[in-house]
């Protein structure tokens, strides 16, 4: 439950910053190489703590190790890309 509640809020942000296509490309291109993406994430944690907490982020490595996350992942940035609440404002 708190882990689908933390995709939930990783989602939320990245829909809000507009990036939702290319999260979700490079979301797709990892699946193969998900450990792999997982330790990028370690490696980007500098830029990426500026919108998650230095313990959310090792949750969310933690998380995309697992190839059913990504996939989830994927499902909730294109719902909430869809939904006119995800719309980014211009």
């Amino acid at each position: 439950m708190e882990d689908l509640a933390l995709l939930e809020r990783v989602a939320e942000a990245i829909v809000t910053r507009g990036m939702a296509a290319p999260a979700t490309l490079f979301l797709e291109s990892m699946g193969p190489m998900n450990f792999l993406g997982s330790q990028a994430l370690h490696f980007l944690s500098p830029i990426i703590e500026s919108a998650l907490s230095g313990t959310e982020l090792t949750q969310i490595a933690r998380l995309l190790e697992r190839r059913d996350s990504i996939h989830r992942l994927i499902t909730l940035i294109e719902a909430k890309a869809a939904s006119p609440q995800g719309t980014p404002a211009t």
